[in-house]
């Protein structure tokens, strides 16, 4: 069993063929699709989504940082919390929060403040968070320091960092981080950085429709391709995808629970 812990499998790129995706996913092991959401435009889709495959598919709620904009984050704020706090046992976790400099380095105040708001609903309601960490390691730890304790938990998605920055994720204790294509990319280091830690730190996701494994980078990317960096992972560690799966869905269930 492989399951995909991060796929915006709702855009609108799998329109056309999402029941093709789905086959495809099922031929290839994929148990389970984690949705993370965006923003508030996101939801409707997303919802949609899990109604269609009410087994395959488990959602988040959240809002991302690049779209924490001036003009109306608390307002989406808002309807995000009615979402979360009316139906959480609907929700896997509070996702995809977090910081993102690469875009917009302008925002950093409100997104840590859209941040520590979300970081404060995950522990009200005991829900794993999902953080998007883009050029902004640090300052994800500055606050991940602030609000860890022991019912803090969650994946650092898309990791890409340093043996530090794996080590310092690590040390938290409640958290995963979370392998995507990036790892099959051959000048990436990312497998360099792993190789040396124990599986029990990592779960499997795709981003889809973004960061597609080789051979099909630059292409959108799918949720059947967890395969693809489940056999990437099996090379690095030495071992079979078989473990690969079991391990890192072990994982994923520690972190999100039953899904």
């Amino acid at each position: 069993m492989l399951i995909d812990t991060h796929a915006h499998w709702y855009d609108e790129q799998f329109y056309a063929d999402r029941k093709e995706q789905a086959i495809k996913c099922q031929n290839n092991g994929i148990a389970k699709v984690l949705l993370p959401n965006i923003d508030v435009e996101s939801i409707a889709p997303m919802l949609q989504l899990v109604q269609e495959f009410p087994e395959f598919c488990s959602p988040m709620m959240g809002l991302h940082p690049c779209y924490v904009q001036p003009n109306d984050w608390k307002d989406q704020l808002s309807v995000i919390k009615n979402h979360l706090f009316d139906h959480p046992q609907r929700f896997v976790a509070v996702g995809e929060i977090g910081i993102d400099l690469y875009w917009d380095k302008s925002t950093l105040s409100i997104q840590q403040e859209a941040f520590a708001t979300q970081i404060e609903w995950a522990k009200q309601l005991n829900k794993p968070i999902v953080i998007h960490a883009r050029d902004s390691f640090d300052e994800i730890f500055e606050m991940i320091d602030q609000y860890n304790d022991a019912h803090l938990k969650g994946i650092f998605h898309c990791f890409t960092g340093t043996s530090e920055q794996a080590q310092k994720i690590m040390d938290y204790g409640g958290f995963k981080m979370g392998i995507g294509g990036v790892v099959t990319f051959k000048n990436s280091g990312l497998d360099k950085v792993i190789a040396p830690l124990s599986l029990d730190h990592f779960v499997l996701e795709t981003d889809s429709p973004y960061l597609a494994p080789a051979p099909y980078r630059g292409q959108r990317n799918e949720p059947s391709y967890t395969r693809i960096v489940a056999q990437r992972m099996s090379e690095i560690f030495n071992c079979t995808v078989e473990e690969i799966g079991e391990k890192t869905s072990a994982n994923a269930l520690e972190v999100f629970g039953r899904l």
